[in-house]
């Protein structure tokens, strides 16, 4: 559903709300780069989980003000900065949880997804820029958050690593999930809210459980901890019944 332009003090500003909305998102991200640098060691992963709210950030910001507003004043090629921030915002997303994971993968396992995470990016990249089509952006964000990022958080339960973290970075995902489901659907609302506005709010949404949920992480892995040390160990039947005993 087309928005109308508005006209305020006689500057045209197109798809306004939608414009809006994507800055929401950007204010979230940016508010979570900022306040996760107390959570920060300067370790690797920190930086990368920092990296990610940052680059989102710049990637909204850029997509609402230049790719929606103010696009007629340019060409479309100015689209092209939002969609490369936003695919590398999604990668280090990935590069996160493939670290996060590390103590319960095989280092073959690690060493693989580590490259493929990195050729992965560079094919969706080419391919976004050479046809301009958001089609590839879509790809690649779907594939980062319910393939990688899901598929990890899923790994990490099943191995008994069921952290506080691992359980909102699911929910984030849901957020996001919920978010393409809107987008691609075309659900509106009205003109004046319709399917991209629509999913923003639920993109905001999830930005906010992608910050507790790296809030959780750094904090687990402060200062090189093991991740190992959360995993919850098979309880026995011996176990049980001891337990039972003591508690008799």
């Amino acid at each position: 559903m087309q928005q109308p332009s508005i006209y305020p003090f006689g500057i045209r500003i197109d798809e306004p709300v939608t414009m809006i909305t994507d800055v929401l998102v950007a204010v979230v991200c940016i508010v979570a780069a900022l306040r996760l640098r107390k959570y920060s060691d300067g370790s690797g992963t920190h930086k990368i989980i920092i990296s990610y709210f940052a680059m989102m950030g710049a990637a909204t910001f850029i997509g609402g003000v230049i790719g929606h507003g103010f696009l007629y004043a340019l060409n479309f090629y100015w689209k092209l900065p939002g969609w490369l921030l936003s695919m590398l915002a999604v990668n280090f997303l990935e590069r996160v949880m493939i670290r996060y994971s590390k103590p319960i993968l095989s280092s073959s396992g690690h060493r693989f997804f580590s490259w493929f995470n990195i050729v992965e990016l560079l094919t969706f990249m080419v391919l976004a820029f050479i046809t301009l089509n958001f089609l590839y952006v879509e790809i690649h964000s779907t594939y980062g958050f319910l393939v990688v990022v899901f598929g990890f958080c899923v790994f990490n339960y099943r191995r008994r690593n069921r952290t506080k973290a691992v359980k909102l970075m699911m929910i984030a995902v849901g957020m996001i999930f919920i978010c393409s489901v809107i987008f691609v659907g075309k659900l509106s609302i009205s003109k004046w809210f319709n399917h991209a506005d629509f999913a923003h709010v639920f993109m905001a949404i999830g930005a906010v459980f992608f910050y507790y949920a790296s809030k959780e992480m750094m904090l687990e892995t402060k200062h090189g901890k093991d991740l190992k040390q959360n995993i919850e160990k098979p309880t026995s039947k011996d176990d049980i019944r001891n337990e039972r005993i003591q508690h008799a």
